[in-house]
């Protein structure tokens, strides 16, 4: 079976690649151009092949420490912020220099949390992309540092990788770093082996306790985050040293191969399940979350105990047991007014004495997706 999923990675049509800062910098900070040109070399290489290429690439921050003369990358938020300004558009004229030689234009795509998580802006990203790969181009990616806060924040470029596998549908996702691939145990310490194929990444009993790099922002942690969010999405995953950019996309035996673990699902419930900012809370009695759970019915408000939250019809929302257990997410049909007056009355009573529009069901069922279905 792992031999097969390497063919599928080697004639995967639409990548994401994502490198971290440490496998595109030296070791003080600065632009290594030696790095970039092998990855830009094995990336056109893929393009030569008539494969799509969308390239994640922190470094922002740590381009910008030199011309500002940091030695460090710095902790506070605003100081952070104006590196990435200063950086952002010296990585990007290395990226277009680079690609340039190879005949390849490339686009920059600076996203926030707010890009992803609202299904308008996450639609609109999408029509970028999809625009910016029909035209040839190549895009570049990474958080818009320069605006982003501590608060609304990706939180890494794994993670940002992983979203943008589900937003584009990408038939494979490589997230590159200076770590050549998972072991059993910190890598340094005696006994620790490398894992070579992953098949369900939340069985995993790993030690993920090594931190990111001086200049980036990421750990293994983190990368198995992407791993599963992109798995469980039936995008398969490599994680890989950047050095081995040429193997990985090849379908070479390098790095850690995470086999896909759940079915393709459409782009409204990726993003529903995984992207998407919840705007409240509805709490399900027991009966309700069996019927929603085991029937795969829809949750209607007789079901419903309690809810918190300021939304509106077509908006987000969290479905929890009456523990506070996570069971769901899910499009609600009405906004928050309307909620104290329809809890735990059947839509039959609503729609006697409101009209027929009350006789919607809460949260229908092909806007619902539960926790265990995150996974496939």
């Amino acid at each position: 079976m792992g031999a097969a999923i390497r063919r599928s990675v080697a004639e995967a049509r639409r990548i994401v690649v994502k490198v971290g800062s440490s496998s595109l910098t030296d070791a003080h900070g600065r632009i290594d151009m030696a790095h970039m040109n092998a990855l830009v070399d094995a990336i056109a290489a893929a393009r030569a092949s008539d494969r799509e290429v969308i390239v994640v690439s922190s470094g922002a921050v740590a381009a910008g420490l030199d011309p500002l003369g940091m030695r460090a990358k710095p902790r506070d938020l605003a100081t952070r912020q104006a590196a990435a300004s200063v950086g952002q558009g010296l990585l990007l004229a290395r990226y277009t220099s680079l690609f340039a030689a190879h005949r390849l234009t490339v686009g920059q795509v600076l996203l926030t949390v707010e890009d992803i998580s609202r299904q308008a802006s996450y639609s609109n990203a999408l029509r970028t992309f999809t625009r910016l790969l029909e035209l040839g181009a190549v895009p570049i990616v990474n958080e818009n540092d320069t605006v982003a806060t501590n608060e609304l924040r990706f939180g890494d470029n794994d993670r940002l990788a992983a979203l943008v596998a589900h937003v584009v549908q990408a038939d494979a996702l490589f997230l590159l770093s200076d770590v050549d691939a998972l072991y059993s145990d910190h890598p340094s310490r005696p006994g620790a082996k490398r894992i070579t194929d992953v098949t369900e990444v939340d069985d995993l009993v790993v030690d993920t306790s090594k931190g990111g790099s001086s200049v980036g922002t990421g750990g293994m942690a983190t990368k198995l985050e992407a791993a599963r969010i992109a798995t469980h999405a039936g995008v398969t995953t490599v994680l890989a040293s950047a050095t081995d950019v040429a193997a990985a996309l090849a379908g070479e035996p390098v790095g850690t191969l995470f086999h896909p673990s759940g079915r393709r699902r459409s782009r409204k419930m990726l993003w529903l399940a995984y992207a998407s900012r919840v705007e409240g809370v509805l709490t399900l009695d027991a009966g309700a979350v069996r019927a929603v759970v085991e029937r795969g019915a829809s949750l209607l408000p007789a079901g419903v105990t309690g809810f918190a939250g300021d939304f509106h019809a077509s908006d987000p929302v969290r479905l929890d047991g009456p523990d506070g257990e996570l069971i769901g997410h899910g499009l609600v049909n009405y906004p928050a007014t309307d909620l104290p007056t329809m809890m735990g009355r059947s839509t039959r009573q609503l729609a006697a004495e409101r009209g027929p529009e009350f006789e919607r069901e809460l949260v229908h069922r092909d806007a619902l997706i539960l926790r265990k279905r995150f996974r496939g």
